[in-house]
Formats: structure tokens, C-alpha cells, sequence
């Protein structure tokens, strides 16, 4: 999967919390909200930036949910990405195949 795809998938599943996300999938929109995170930073580097908090407002459901169907690729319950560690060592696991969460994309 590449990058576009990677964004337009998420961004289609906007709040979607069930099904499965490929690594590919869940990291290249992660990668892509940083370089908008970025880019939003340099237009608008004050602290109190109205222009950040509106990407991040349009981004926090959109990767949470991301981040839950990652979690069910590997296997693990959605709410397992909010544990600081155990979550990150997760979203970098392989996926195990078949599971109850459905079939390996």
C-alpha cells in the first residue's frame, strides 16, 4: 500500500473503529498527520496557534481509529493504543493473520 492510499483509506474510514489496518496502512497516515502537523507549525508557529488545533481536531478521531483497527490486525482489542509502550510495541508488531476481528488484508 502506498502513502495515498494509505491517507484516503483512513481518511474513508474516518470513524470506523472495527475491521483492520495493515502496518503500512496505519503508519503512512501517521507519518502524513506529523508532515501536516509540521507544515501547520511553520504557518503558524505561535504557542497558542488556532490553525494546529484544528488539524489536530481534524485528526484525533481519524487516527484513533486507526490505531483501533491496527490493534485488531495484531490481534488486540482497540484500547490497547492507549497504553504508552505496550501500545507503540504493538502497532509495530506483524500482523497474526485470521482473527476474530476478521481475515488478514
Amino acid at each position: 500500500m502506498n502513502m495515498g492510499q494509505a491517507i484516503s483509506s483512513c481518511f474513508s474510514k474516518y470513524a470506523t473503529f472495527s475491521g483492520r489496518a495493515t502496518r503500512s496502512e496505519y503508519w503512512f497516515f501517521i507519518l502524513f498527520y506529523a508532515l501536516v502537523f509540521v507544515a501547520v507549525s511553520f504557518l503558524d508557529p505561535t504557542a497558542n496557534g488556532m490553525l494546529g488545533s484544528v488539524v489536530w481536531l481534524g485528526f484525533i478521531i481519524p487516527i484513533y481509529a486507526a490505531g483501533s483497527r491496527r490493534m485488531h490486525d495484531v490481534g488486540k482489542n482497540g484500547w490497547f493504543q492507549i497504553i504508552p509502550i505496550y501500545g507503540f510495541i504493538l502497532a509495530c508488531s506483524a500482523s497474526t493473520g485470521d482473527n476474530q476481528y476478521g481475515s488478514a488484508a
